[in-house]
């Protein structure tokens, strides 16, 4: 048994610590609210960003720091990239110093364009934290249903113990020693996933989504490689299954957001009307920003950045991707 601390009470992180309980952990999660944390105690249900999931007396919550991380063994940092830095940040004082860490989050720093191990290890002045990543809806995960995901370190005795602790005949756990590849598959397939819903939106058949979804994971594949990842690793979990996964579903927030775009809605009515985070939206200019700086093509997520922070039409966007000069397929 293990003492877990998972620093964020949204959904991936609450379904996170159903699993870390079965798997014979004891788990303790933070809420940036006290209020909401007592009501998780109380109410037993995350009413917000799981609902309709029952969870356990064993299962605590609390909104005190220091009481979140006292003792933990395995810290899992469950936090949206925008929020992820300060967060993090704030526990610095808090965790044990030798706990492992684990980032959860799909998602590049905002200012920076860090990956989210990246920014942890500097605010945990710590040399090695660790990924997990992979095809996993939190709501099926939370259910107990069959998962696979790859945790990525560096140090590979810590991505073994991680393993370990997160492992169950539920949710299987894989190694990797590429942490940029892991995380950089998990990030940008949301942007393209937004895209995949537009097209959906648009009604443009499956033909066109296939082609989506190919052409993203080539994008995606190329400025992957570029950063320094191995280019199987986006053949795997962390990249093509978890693209296939986020684009093929409504259980995705950032498909979703794609097709009522598609279907004509604003985006900021789209946003204001939701209560968790799409990253895919809050990260496709970060993404474009980090293609440019790096010299790699990204046609799908330049047309992706255009519809949710240029306004432009959905359909025109569509249409340029169409109409980009013909090309051998590998040169993108």
């Amino acid at each position: 048994m293990k003492r877990i601390a998972i620093i964020g009470d949204g959904g991936w992180g609450t379904a996170l610590g159903l699993t870390l309980l079965r798997a014979g952990h004891r788990v303790r999660i933070w809420s940036p609210f006290p209020a909401y944390a007592e009501r998780l105690r109380t109410a037993r249900e995350n009413v917000d960003f799981l609902p309709g999931v029952p969870l356990p007396a064993e299962l605590e919550f609390t909104g005190d720091r220091a009481l979140a991380a006292a003792e933990a063994e395995v810290v899992v940092l469950a936090v949206p990239t925008r929020y992820f830095r300060g967060v993090v940040e704030s526990f610095a004082s808090f965790i044990p110093r030798d706990a492992q860490a684990v980032s959860v989050a799909k998602g590049l720093d905002p200012v920076t364009r860090e990956r989210m191990t990246e920014v942890a290890a500097t605010a945990l002045s710590r040399p090695c934290v660790a990924a997990l990543s992979g095809p996993s809806f939190a709501s099926e995960v939370a259910a107990g249903a069959p998962t696979a995901v790859t945790i990525a370190a560096r140090d590979r005795e810590l991505a073994q113990s991680l393993q370990a602790v997160f492992n169950t005949r539920r949710f299987r756990a894989y190694t990797s020693d590429d942490v940029v590849g892991v995380e950089l598959g998990g990030s940008l397939k949301n942007v393209v996933a937004v895209g995949v819903g537009v097209s959906d939106g648009l009604g443009l058949g499956h033909n066109a989504r296939a082609a989506l979804i190919t052409r993203g994971l080539a994008e995606i594949t190329r400025l992957g490689v570029a950063l320094g990842a191995h280019p199987a690793t986006f053949a795997g979990l962390s990249g093509m299954g978890d693209l296939v996964l986020t684009c093929t579903s409504r259980l995705s927030r950032n498909y979703t957001v794609g097709e009522r775009i598609g279907r004509g809605e604003a985006v900021a009515d789209i946003l204001g009307s939701m209560k968790q985070v799409a990253e895919g939206v809050s990260n496709a200019g970060t993404v474009r920003e980090l293609a440019r700086a790096t010299g790699v093509p990204v046609p799908v997520t330049d047309e992706v950045h255009a519809i949710l922070n240029e306004g432009k039409d959905p359909q025109a966007a569509v249409e340029a991707l169409l109409t980009r000069d013909p090309r051998p397929e590998r040169d993108g």
